[in-house]
């Protein structure tokens, strides 16, 4: 099972108390007491494996390590280490007590969520001309200490998207080397799956029905992983008895979720053409162009079909490669 929500407390180390000494040695008297050590961060690191939240099925809290006490004859407190999570990229990291929100885009990426504690001065910093035998320390300062909720939202290149049962797992399977489960009922992806076409990123979104955006059937457990997919496949199956209806339903939910989703570049496919008539393909393709949608017949069984789909994803590949030079 894939993780992809999780609530985590993270816990940043405390500074480390200083330390109250006096020298001993002959002709050295005086303040002696060393300072505490800082405690340890907590860092969040970028990763391509979006398994990670998986680790947080059963851990849920960091903790970074505390700063170590002052001690005599001047020796500070170790420093307390750092903690570095790694979390896929993508995803979002709500604050639940400050409301602020992180977000990991790179893979490496190395962002600092919890600071640590200073440590606390020792009693040899504070003399002075006036108190030559100060007998006072200063406390570790504490740590920070958050509630976050990690989100992952995939970051994909081309989000393949429709109503369930429509050939999506089968075309991801096709195009990539995925092994995504392929049956003839509702809901057979139930979450995000992931292939790969060169340096492009497909992922197979879990169907949705009428009612997604207000959580029915996958829900917003589907429309968050649109959001940061580039471009859309869109397929309707040609055995639908109302391709447009389907279509509209999609786009409906994708509308009341966010709609900055309908800003996205799509491409229409009326999948499964081989299980229909030459006619009732060319009739379907002719109720789109009435509302100047342009659709592309899809058969995972036509080499030409597959070819025409690999062209498109070529064509983003180019306009990929051209905005990151």
């Amino acid at each position: 099972m894939l993780i992809d929500e999780v609530i985590v407390k993270i816990k940043a180390g405390n500074g480390g108390d200083g330390f109250v000494a006096f020298n001993k040695n002959l002709m050295e008297l005086g303040p002696a007491g060393g300072n505490g050590g800082m405690g340890g961060s907590v860092y969040v690191e970028g990763s391509s494996d979006l398994t990670l939240l998986n680790q947080f099925r059963f851990k849920k809290e960091i903790v970074a390590q505390d700063g170590g006490n002052g001690r005599m004859q001047f020796i500070d407190g170790s420093r307390g280490e750092d903690v570095v999570v790694r979390v896929p990229v993508g995803t979002v990291l709500h604050n639940l007590d400050t409301s602020e929100d992180i977000e990991v885009l790179q893979i490496g990426e190395k962002i600092c969520i919890a600071r640590c504690g200073h440590g606390g001065k020792g009693n040899f910093l504070f003399r002075s001309s006036t108190n030559t035998t100060p007998k006072e320390a200063q406390p570790g300062k504490p740590g920070e200490s958050f509630t976050f909720r990690f989100e992952l939202k995939y970051i994909a290149d081309v989000g393949l998207i429709g109503l369930p049962n429509v050939g999506k797992s089968s075309l991801l399977n096709e195009i990539t080397n995925a092994k995504t489960k392929v049956a003839n009922y509702h809901f057979t992806t139930l979450e995000p799956n992931l292939g790969v076409y060169y340096d492009l990123i497909l992922a197979d979104l879990p169907g949705l029905i009428e009612g997604a955006s207000e959580g029915k059937g996958l829900g917003i457990k589907f429309l968050k992983h649109v959001e940061r997919t580039k471009v859309l496949f869109h397929l309707v199956s040609a055995q639908s008895e109302n391709v447009v209806g389907d279509y509209k339903a999609v786009r409906d939910e994708l509308k009341k979720y966010n709609k900055e989703l309908m800003k996205k570049k799509e491409y229409v496919f009326i999948s499964k053409s081989d299980e229909v008539s030459v006619d009732e393909i060319s009739k379907k393709i002719k109720e789109f162009k009435k509302r100047k949608i342009t659709a592309t017949p899809l058969s995972v069984l036509s080499e030409d079909s597959i070819k025409n789909v690999k062209h498109i994803l070529e064509e983003v590949q180019r306009e990929k490669t051209k905005n990151t030079i």
